[in-house]
């Protein structure tokens, strides 16, 4: 099974990626956000975060919690952030115990699909494997991964 813990991010990350240069990073005045942070590797991690409402298809849909039956909450793919300063990933974060039992149940799914997520953007923007253009933009034209071309050995 992957490592995971549910954290929030630290004020030191809203301050080093404000929204006014990175506008697609999800901002929140009042809380931090709630992120799912799965290692990458020994040096980079990488963080999903919680939504409250999500209408596209790049996330996992909470199906099963009281807060999906109002509305579309999950976890987002195209906001994954990718994280190298550990200063930067905060305190525990307390989520809905319907919604964090549901995740740990499709943890493996949950793992996979982000992943994919991130190595299909990787693929394409390296030349490997290239989208359609139009399926691109469906799939990646809001996406976070656009800041983190360093982390993620895109050149």
């Amino acid at each position: 099974m992957h490592d995971f813990e549910i954290r929030e991010l630290t004020h030191l990350f809203y301050s080093d990626y404000p929204s006014s240069k990175f506008i697609e990073i999800v901002h929140k005045d009042s809380r931090p956000y709630d992120v799912v942070v799965f290692e990458m590797t020994p040096n980079y991690f990488v963080c999903i975060p919680f939504r409250s409402n999500i209408n596209h298809k790049n996330c996992y849909h909470f199906k099963n919690s009281k807060r999906s039956l109002i509305s579309k909450s999950g976890l987002d793919y195209s906001k994954i952030l990718i994280i190298k300063n550990s200063k930067y990933i905060g305190g525990y974060a307390v989520i809905d115990a319907d919604e964090a039992a549901e995740f740990r149940k499709n943890l493996l799914h949950i793992h996979n699909d982000a992943f994919s997520y991130i190595q299909t953007y990787i693929n394409h923007i390296n030349g490997a494997k290239q989208l359609h253009p139009e399926m691109f933009k469906r799939k990646y034209g809001y996406t976070t991964l656009k800041y983190f071309h360093l982390e993620l050995g895109i050149e």
